[in-house]
């Protein structure tokens, strides 16, 4: 399955750059293959990224494996925080 990271290349959020940039630095630095889908080039990958996530207000960066959720920022932080990366990822 392949590792699916909806992102936002133009966003206002500092805060949204950097959470995005810690989750590719890290599949990076792993090695881990992955696609990054830019939300801002289509509503419709916007829509996308809302439905499969479950959440109508969802904001970048959403993280999937083939059509398994694994989570937002926060569940990527705790994850790494308790060790647990390879398992938020569903590797």
């Amino acid at each position: 399955m392949t590792i699916t990271i909806y992102i936002s290349s133009v966003s206002g959020s500092r805060e949204i750059k950097t959470q995005q940039e810690k989750i590719l630095q890290f599949l990076d630095s792993r090695n881990i293959k992955y696609f990054a889908k830019d939300i801002t080039l289509s509503p419709d990958f916007k829509a996308e990224m809302r439905q499969k996530a479950g959440n109508p207000s969802a904001l970048p960066p959403q993280v999937f494996n083939g059509s398994q959720y694994c989570g937002d920022y926060q569940a990527f932080f705790d994850a790494l925080e308790d060790g647990k990366a390879e398992k938020f990822f569903k590797l």
